[in-house]
């Protein structure tokens, strides 16, 4: 379906969701932010106003009150009143909505209390309620029971075989015969059901589409039905929750699309700090109320100073931030601050002072790509520059690199030309070695093998990124190249790279190399002269 915004929705896409925060929107208590009651990216609504008239999430919220004896909290208000936005003939506006947030703020009471009402006021006939595991959704439905039989006016609406708790067939059956069940995720999840309401709780672990084409199609000759899936962020593992989060943020940000298709992310910017009090405050809208400061904070410092797994953690854990690996051999925001873009520099000619240059090169393992990178350490700096001189791509990839890459050592004059000796660039290098009757190499070009270990020449570039003392071009290639490398372990706490992605990393390994070479070069010659 695809539909123009509304205006009150163009006046909304004029703010980039990615945008950086402004502190004056935020609550203060004593100095600290408050968590943020509306979330950083979301979609607006399809009228200027919502009201009891025009989202049930007004008597959701009623109910909790008045029947449960629950106050909900500020972030929990918003979510409902907006996810419970009705069209015209009184349908859910959203059928499928996404819900963000970091863990620990409430969302695991407002899918109960959501239950609760679906069950008690609306009568739906089913409610499949789906988790990681079967034992975790079992803890949220023993829940929701244990919430109406303490009731004293919900369970009056319970029969005396209102529970089934034979294993694998869970269900919750009011008199009237709305029906709560449960599922693990997996591709039997609501096969042979019709389902009215689903709730899919941390859909960041559906690396399948399993559970969701069994559950959600189970739901299509349901007008009324709603399928809510409540989480944090996750990796490049989360392809179920990845794939129904990127059509929305195009929705959100140009209004075509979907328009049944819905957004609430409490979440930290993609560049923020651990520490950063706003960014913690936007993914956790509970941070100062129920959630302490110190909490927080001890965590972010921890994290940060750790880095790796950890912080990658903390990213998604805590600050709702999408996340390329839990275990990223180089650490996204320092390479991001690495950057000439971010410095506000422009990258240095190493062409100018080839007495300092190393290159090296690369190839991926299929053989599909391979690039030759330069770095140098200039005299009187404490930073290593690197700059991309060559990236080939495609099956025919290493013969593109045999032909060019000569040429290219001949224009820069390196004083080093290295590769790994036991990676498949040794291939390449085989045909480069010393040949007098083609002046090769260039005078005063070294070629050599990388001679370190390979994980110290790794873990050293990544320890000069840690520290800020890299300067890259933001290359497009080296930047997936990035992105796509995590840690391998290896026995003796070190590590090396891996590809986790989609994309290769040779263009890491070959940047590590010229590096590790710029930084072990020895003082130049002395220029020449002549008698």
């Amino acid at each position: 379906m695809t539909d123009g915004p509304s205006q009150n929705q163009s006046q909304r896409q004029n703010q980039s969701p990615r945008s950086s925060m402004n502190s004056k929107l935020f609550e203060h208590d004593n100095g600290m932010p408050l968590g943020r009651t509306e979330p950083r990216i979301w979609t607006p609504p399809l009228v200027d106003e919502l009201t009891p008239e025009t989202s049930y999430g007004f008597h959701v919220i009623d109910f909790a009150d008045r029947v449960l004896g629950l106050e909900l909290d500020p972030w929990e208000q918003w979510c409902l009143i907006h996810a419970g936005e009705l069209l015209e003939d009184g349908r859910p506006r959203f059928r499928v909505l996404l819900i963000l947030v970091a863990r620990q703020n409430g969302k695991t009471t407002l899918a109960k209390v959501l239950t609760l009402y679906w069950l008690f006021v609306e009568d739906v006939r089913l409610t499949l309620g789906t988790s990681t595991t079967l034992a975790y959704a079992k803890a949220a439905w023993l829940d929701v029971i244990a919430m109406a039989q303490a009731n004293q006016w919900l369970r009056r609406q319970l029969g005396p075989k209102a529970v089934r708790a034979t294993i694998g067939e869970e269900e919750f059956r009011t008199l009237r015969g709305a029906t709560y069940r449960i599922a693990a995720a997996n591709r039997r999840a609501g096969r042979s059901l019709t389902i009215h309401k689903l709730l899919l709780d941390e859909l960041r672990e559906h690396s399948t589409f399993d559970t969701w084409n069994a559950s959600y199609n189970a739901m299509n000759a349901v007008r009324f039905g709603q399928a809510i899936g409540i989480s944090n962020q996750g990796d490049d593992s989360a392809v179920v929750l990845d794939s129904l989060r990127n059509p929305a943020i195009t929705y959100i940000e140009t209004g075509v699309g979907d328009r049944r298709r819905g957004l609430f992310e409490w979440s930290a910017p993609e560049d923020a700090r651990p520490t950063d009090l706003y960014a913690l405050a936007q993914a956790n809208p509970n941070v100062g109320r129920r959630l302490e400061w110190d909490t927080l904070i001890g965590a972010a410092t921890n994290a940060e100073a750790a880095g790796g797994e950890e912080l990658t953690g903390f990213k998604t854990e805590v600050m709702c931030i999408r996340v390329r690996q839990r275990d990223p051999a180089i650490e996204p925001g320092s390479w991001t601050e690495c950057g000439c873009a971010f410095r506000g520099i422009e990258p240095v000619d190493l062409a100018q002072h080839r007495e300092y240059v190393a290159m090296s090169f690369d190839v991926s393992l299929d053989g599909t790509h391979a690039a030759a990178l330069v770095a140098a350490k200039l005299p009187g700096s404490e930073n290593v520059h690197a700059e991309v001189v060559g990236s080939w791509e495609g099956p025919g990839c290493t013969a593109m690199l045999r032909r060019e890459l000569p040429d290219l050592v001949r224009s820069i004059r390196p004083r080093v030309l290295s590769w790994f000796p036991k990676g498949p660039a040794a291939a390449v290098a085989a045909d480069l070695g010393e040949d007098r009757r083609r002046i090769w190499p260039p005078r005063r070009v070294k070629l050599k093998e990388v001679g370190a270990d390979l994980p110290a020449v790794c873990m050293g570039l990544a320890d000069i990124v840690k520290s800020g003392e890299l300067i890259h071009p933001d290359d497009e290639m080296l930047n997936r190249h990035v992105e796509s490398a995590q840690k391998l372990h290896k026995p003796g706490d070190v590590w090396t790279f891996t590809r986790a992605g989609t994309y290769p990393v040779n263009g890491l390994y070959a940047l590590a190399a010229a590096v590790h070479e710029a930084r072990i070069l020895p003082p130049p010659p002395p220029p020449l002269t002549v008698v």
